[in-house]
């Protein structure tokens, strides 16, 4: 096998090696197919039962209730951005109010005011970011047709640990940087949506599990494939969807279940890969600092500076001889950005920290000899 490097790009991610290994061997013809599932027909028996267990799957490992509907859409996240307002938004007096802790949510926040009114209850800008707010901090508008927060913001590194009691408007979430990443209690939202490339397969599909009595909100008005009832009463299947990426979903989706102890194992996995980093930022007396807070830093996308974007750039180039690549942070946040979802290796993270602490050495070393 080709020797593989390390990925810590922020998406499309890394994929589990099994899961990889899987599609591989079943690439030419799906057992008991004949064919390969890049070809069979999306109304097909064999799409008909991936589509099916990886609807199960996904309800068994978030525990979602039946009073919700699952669906797979294209487009992304971005498309979300617009989809959310466009069907739970568009023609009511009230106004949706946006929670933002970084540049995704800032940027549903934009999509948003195309549909109507928005309020922004929190907005972290002041700080670039870095940190997220309490229950008191935030200023809900007095009946707000729902809330909208991001769980992870990708590029500043920040995650919510715990939700705050936000009242009883619909909860909107945008999962997408930490989807399968952790148990979640569903029943405290209206309507979550994540794409898949991060933690839960490749680029194409888009989850989306909404809450039937939403579903009611959606306009006659609205553009067919705009509207999330056409995706619930065609089953996912109102026009061809992204076949090869809803059958990667669910190989990550068994993944999880039968190798990684479920939700609750992934979550101690993800945890304990990111401590190994951010003990290194503990520890290194500034020459690290990380730009999220502690107290909200992200278990995905670990972020932080070193002192010059010389040292940076040093950094990032050895890191790549080294075989681990793509860390370089994103231009609004600049630094690095290691991003290490579930399918991270921990043999990934540790050789990460590896580099950190020689880097970190050679440098005081090259200072006392100066």
């Amino acid at each position: 096998m080709p020797e593989r490097v390390f990925n810590f790009s922020p998406g499309p991610a890394v994929l589990p090696l099994p899961v990889l290994e899987q599609a591989r061997d079943e690439m030419l013809a799906l057992p008991g197919v004949g064919m390969s599932v890049l070809e069979i027909s999306h109304r097909s028996p064999a799409f008909d039962r991936i589509l099916e267990e990886t609807i199960a799957s996904l309800r068994e490992l978030l525990g979602v209730g039946a009073d919700y509907e699952i669906v797979f859409l294209q487009g992304g996240a971005s498309l979300q951005f617009s989809m959310v307002p466009m069907n739970l938004l568009r023609g009511r007096s009230e106004k949706a109010d946006y929670v933002l802790t970084g540049t995704w949510g800032v940027t549903a926040a934009k999509e948003a005011r195309r549909e109507g009114g928005v309020h922004v209850a929190w907005d972290g800008k002041a700080s670039n970011y870095d940190g997220l707010p309490t229950a008191s901090e935030i200023a809900l508008s007095e009946r707000p047709s729902y809330i909208h927060i991001t769980s992870n913001e990708t590029i500043q590194g920040v995650q919510w640990k715990q939700l705050p009691d936000l009242g009883d408007a619909p909860l909107v979430c945008d999962c997408s940087s930490d989807f399968l990443s952790r148990p979640i209690d569903v029943e405290r939202y209206g309507l979550i949506y994540a794409c898949a490339q991060k933690n839960a397969g490749i680029a194409g599909v888009t989850v989306a599990i909404i809450r039937r009595d939403l579903l009611e909100r959606s306009s006659d008005t609205l553009p067919k494939m705009l509207d999330y009832r056409t995706f619930v009463e065609a089953g996912s299947r109102p026009n061809t969807p992204p076949v090869f990426a809803v059958y990667i979903l669910g190989l990550v989706c068994r993944w999880i279940r039968d190798t990684m102890g479920g939700l609750k194992g992934m979550a101690a996995h993800n945890a304990a890969k990111a401590k190994l980093l951010y003990d290194v930022l503990d520890a290194s007396g500034g020459f690290y600092a990380g730009h999220a807070r502690p107290d909200c830093r992200s278990d995905m996308n670990v972020t932080f500076r070193l002192p010059s974007e010389a040292l940076e750039n040093e950094f990032t180039t050895l890191a790549t001889a080294l075989g681990l690549v793509d860390l370089k942070g994103h231009r609004s946040v600049g630094g690095i950005r290691a991003s290490i979802y579930n399918a991270m290796p921990v043999a990934g993270v540790e050789a990460l920290r590896d580099h950190m602490l020689a880097f970190m050495e050679s440098q005081a070393v090259s200072r006392a000899d100066g």
